[in-house]
């Protein structure tokens, strides 16, 4: 008698998330898990999928996103899912979209605005009402949730320039404290952004101090990722160092032309650290950052793209100083005419986005902002980015490299037990993809595209992608974090 399963993916290429070598089998999925590997000739499904000529790995996981709304606003998660992604990382840069109630002191401010402009999605009182709704309205990916510090500030804080009160702290942390037992996997920071700045490392680690206890992890956008980065470096190794917890640097990267080159001092600090301190990394494959569009961002950029403007929408996908010689203006006092607004900036060195890249502790984070009217390519085109224009064309590592940074190394550094990898008993988040043709189809000039060359995307034993389009199932699930 043969052997049935759920679901059997046949005469595949299995490149499975540990940088192993590839070889040749089927996988069998049953109850959303992998139970066999191997040549599964006399077995049959329910669904069976041929796979000769492409590869199956595990499904990617994006390691920085900002999709905390897109999974309750957009639940079928297009630009995440058609490009192999079977689960994000969300609540990055401080910016969590709870908790953060009605009677919050402040209200929605830049850079939380890059998760909402005025349509009310900052209305869950507690981290548990935001995870209970994910688990009751799922998204078409898994997630793994960070709680961000800047929300937290922007909730309870009556004044944003200063560091926090003893007694604001104590009540930031135990609102820390009921993200982390709600299923949040860690905190996030973004020094770097105004309403956070003026938080010294004395007082993030004193919010932070749950994390501990719930084995959680520190993720954050540094304070300075220019002239300052080793600075920032340190402040973010400290931070680790005193709570006893692992740290992960956001988009690490040398931003400005002053500073173009200095990834060579930057991956050696982190590799002088990683032996004494669990620390991990993210990056995206581009030259170019995007974020909230202010005059002094601008200012160190070879080129400026405005992604969206409140007051000025229709200049969306143009060039600042495009933008500035139809106004009249300087490109200094068009970016704060167009503000509240967004951009996309060219203001990082290919080498050095080549060399973080290659460095064997960095994860593949798109850092995609899925509500920007012309968003950065990142969104939609970051994974096969990286395995067709950096793998196959350029040669930067071979493709078993490239899977496990957006597989095996991603689920390990976030401690997602049985994802990330194709084994027995691992859980059935697996994509197919061709690896003579998987590539990015999203461009600066066309930002929204379905990648080139991804077949079936599989999450949790239920295909959510297939023939170029989601299949309409929503089988994602909130993922914990499991501790080493």
């Amino acid at each position: 008698m043969s052997e049935r399963f759920d679901l059997l993916i046949r005469n595949a290429t299995i490149v499975d998330g540990t940088k192993a070598p590839r070889y040749e089998g089927d996988i069998g999925v049953r109850d959303g898990r992998i139970e066999q590997i191997g040549r599964l000739d006399r077995a049959r499904a329910d669904l069976e999928v041929e796979a000769s000529g492409k590869v199956a790995a595990p499904g990617f996981i994006d390691a920085h996103t900002h999709d905390d709304r897109l999974m309750l606003s957009a639940p079928d998660m297009a630009p995440k899912i058609s490009q192999g992604v079977t689960t994000v990382v969300a609540g990055n840069c401080g910016i969590s979209l709870a908790p953060f109630g009605s009677d919050a002191r402040n209200p929605v401010t830049p850079p939380m605005d890059l998760l909402e402009g005025e349509e009310g999605w900052f209305r869950f009182p507690t981290f548990g009402a935001y995870v209970e709704t994910l688990r009751d309205k799922p998204a078409a990916t898994n997630s793994a949730l960070l709680v961000g510090h800047t929300t937290l500030r922007v909730g309870i804080m009556d004044d944003l320039q200063r560091s926090a009160t003893q007694s604001e702290i104590g009540r930031m942390r135990e609102m820390v404290r009921e993200a982390l037992g709600a299923g949040a996997i860690g905190v996030s920071t973004g020094l770097y952004y105004e309403p956070a700045a003026a938080a010294p490392a004395q007082e993030v680690i004193e919010v932070c101090q749950p994390l501990a206890e719930f084995g959680g992890l520190y993720c954050t956008h540094m304070r300075n990722e220019a002239e300052h980065v080793i600075d920032s470096l340190d402040e973010s190794f400290r931070v680790g160092r005193e709570l006893g917890v692992p740290v992960v640097i956001s988009h690490h990267k040398v931003n400005g032309i002053a500073n173009h080159g200095r990834s060579k001092e930057t991956l050696a600090l982190i590799a002088r650290y990683i032996p004494e301190q669990r620390i991990g990394l993210d990056c995206y494959p581009y030259c170019a950052a995007s974020t909230i569009l202010t005059a002094s961002r601008a200012a160190i950029a070879s080129r400026v793209i405005v992604t969206w403007s409140k007051p000025y929408p229709q200049f969306a996908g143009k060039d600042l100083t495009e933008v500035a010689r139809s106004m009249g203006l300087s490109d200094e006092e068009t970016a704060e005419r167009l503000r509240p607004a967004g951009a996309i900036y060219f203001s990082m060195d290919e080498a050095d986005v080549q060399r973080i890249l290659a460095f064997d502790q960095t994860m593949i984070g798109s850092d995609g902002l899925p509500h920007d009217a012309f968003p950065h390519p990142r969104l939609w085109a970051t994974f096969p980015r990286v395995l067709g224009h950096y793998s196959r064309t350029l040669g930067l590592f071979p493709l078993e490299i490239a899977v496990h940074k957006m597989t095996g190394l991603t689920a390990r550094t976030f401690g997602l037990k049985g994802r990330g990898v194709i084994e027995v008993g691992a859980h059935a988040d697996i994509t197919l993809f061709d690896p003579g043709t998987v590539d990015e189809a999203a461009t600066f000039d066309k930002p929204i595209a379905p990648a080139l060359g991804i077949d079936t995307v599989i999450v949790n034993g239920t295909v959510a992608w297939r023939d170029g389009k989601s299949t309409g199932a929503r089988p994602g699930k909130v993922l914990r974090r499991v501790a080493r």
